[in-house]
Parts: structure tokens; C-alpha cells; sequence
């Protein structure tokens, strides 16, 4: 697909890279932004990418929209085809799954779900075809996850799952929002897994919760006393089951200054990861844990 080019106000310039979320639409998102932020076009005051898409800020005032619009296109039509590799990392995130404060929560909005009779769990393995609870832990926590964008609230990452599209969980988002999810929730809507750096109003389905904060307005968590918030765009994921007692033991650990996630450098190769989906997962995994 070429991008598409729509005006959002007086002040914005939208650009749609694709329909549908994938890993090479997000690759050529974040190409094309990289070069805009280089090319330093006088009067642009803001870029921001997302999943499939990015938007520009600009200052009518300086730049014509129609001038900025060339411009872009431009710096597409030499830009889009660049990165194919990325230097990045690789963070593993603990999570309690079926944990009481998203079962309680759940429980409280049943009204609202496809499936009242069944937890979001159940009814996501079912709609997926796992074997219930245990086939749907080992599937989401089985492959690494994207994180494609963050935002919609500070922190919360987008992740995509990266395997094969035939083996994505996908799972609707509830009919309607609810008015409370927990902190730290880890949660699903569409394709796109979640988690939700504070409390509030969702409607992405619920499968646990994570004892690592990844937002931290007045940085004062160890780990994000440099930036307030923990993911970038290009990141990647490792989902780790754990139990009620290490949940414990990491919050507290949190709060007493002694923990720091699991993470490492890695490269990403989109061409690699094309080429052995599983293998390319696997030497991934392999560096976060050193083998």
C-alpha cells in the first residue's frame, strides 16, 4: 500500500503506512520519522509514530501545510525502503496471571463481556483454540512481543506479538468500556497486547498483572529515575509467568529500591526474523538470559 496523506487540522499531517498492523509497516514508520527528525525541517515541531501510521506537528505559520506534505513524500519516496535492522532491547516482565485484582475487576464487569459465563482468559483460549487456561499462558508468554508505539496514556506500550499471523491471539476488546482496570494490568484488545500504566477506564481483555512499574511520573523507581517512563518504541518483550509468592516479593522488592528488570541489547533483523520466525525468537530469548 502507499502511504496516505490526510490533513488533521490546521497543525497535523497524518500519514498512514498501511491498513493492517505488521512488522514492516512499523519499520517503515519508523524510517520515515527518523529521517524527518533528521532532515530537520524548519516549522515541524512534533513527530510521532505509532503502529502502522505517524503524525507531524507543524507551525502553519512557518511551513505551508501543501509545502510540508511535498516535503514528506519526498523524504518518503528515499526513506521508506532504509531500516531493516534495529538496535534495541529486550525486557522481560513478570506476570501473575489470574491474579485476583483483574479476576475481582473482571467479575465486577461481566455485563459488559461477550462471554458473562467465562473469565477474559477462558474466553480468549476458547475463541483461540488453546487448551484452556494453561495452553493460553504458554501461548502468550511462549514468543516475544513487539512494542510498536507508546501512548493513548503515558507508558502504556503497544505489543505485538511476533510470530507467524495464523498464530497471533487475537480477542476482541469488551462490547463496552469499563470504568476501572487495575494498574499494571496486562491486558489484550485486537492483536495488540497491553499494559496499563495506571488505573482507569478500558476495554482491552484481562490476563494479569505485572509487579513491574513502567511509569513513573516523579522518578523515584530505581530503574526509572532517568525516564519516567520504561518502554520505547522498537523494544521488545518477554513475558514471564510467576507465581503469588514471587509477586510478593517483587513489589516489595520495587518499593525497597532492590529490583531491576531482566534486559539486554539485542539487534532485530526483519529479514532474519522472516527468514526463521522461531529461530530469530529463540536467539532473542537466548541473549536476555545468556545462552
Amino acid at each position: 500500500m502507499n502511504s496516505r496523506y490526510s490533513f488533521g487540522g490546521d497543525e497535523h499531517i497524518f500519514v498512514e503506512c498501511d491498513e493492517a498492523m505488521s512488522l514492516e509497516a512499523f519499520f517503515k514508520s519508523l524510517s520515515i520519522t527518523k529521517a524527518v527528525r533528521d532532515a530537520q525541517i524548519r516549522g515541524v515541531t512534533e513527530i510521532c509514530p505509532a503502529n502502522a501510521s505517524f503524525q507531524i506537528k507543524f507551525d502553519p505559520d512557518i511551513i505551508k501545510p501543501d509545502d510540508l506534505q511535498r516535503e514528506l513524500k519526498s523524504i518518503e519516496a528515499t526513506a521508506s525502503g532504509g531500516h531493516s535492522s534495529l538496535a534495541t532491547r529486550i525486557i522481560e516482565v513478570p506476570v501473575l496471571y489470574n491474579d485476583p485484582w483483574t479476576h475481582e475487576t473482571l467479575m465486577r464487569f461481566r455485563d459488559r463481556h461477550q462471554a458473562p459465563d467465562m473469565t477474559d482468559i477462558e474466553y480468549t483460549a476458547k475463541i483461540n483454540q488453546l487448551d484452556g487456561v494453561d495452553g493460553f499462558v504458554k501461548a502468550h508468554s511462549g514468543a516475544p512481543w513487539f512494542v510498536s508505539m507508546v501512548g493513548f496514556v503515558a507508558g502504556l506500550p503497544f505489543l505485538y506479538q511476533m510470530v507467524e499471523r495464523q498464530r497471533q491471539i487475537q480477542s476482541p476488546k469488551y462490547l463496552r468500556p469499563r470504568t476501572d482496570t487495575p494498574k499494571l494490568t496486562v491486558g489484550h484488545g485486537g492483536c495488540f497486547g497491553a499494559i496499563y500504566s495506571v488505573r482507569g477506564a478500558g476495554g482491552y481483555q484481562m490476563f494479569g498483572i505485572t509487579p513491574m512499574p513502567i511509569y513513573d511520573p516523579n522518578q523515584e523507581i530505581k530503574y526509572l529515575k532517568d525516564f519516567m517512563c520504561l518502554f520505547n518504541p522498537g523494544d521488545i518483550v518477554k513475558w514471564r509467568p510467576i507465581d503469588r509468592a514471587e509477586y510478593d516479593q517483587t513489589v516489595a522488592d520495587v518499593e525497597a529500591g532492590k529490583f531491576t528488570p531482566r534486559m539486554t541489547n539485542v539487534t532485530f533483523s526483519l529479514g532474519e526474523f522472516h527468514a526463521d520466525i522461531d529461530g530469530t525468537n529463540a536467539k532473542l530469548t537466548g541473549a536476555l538470559y545468556g545462552h
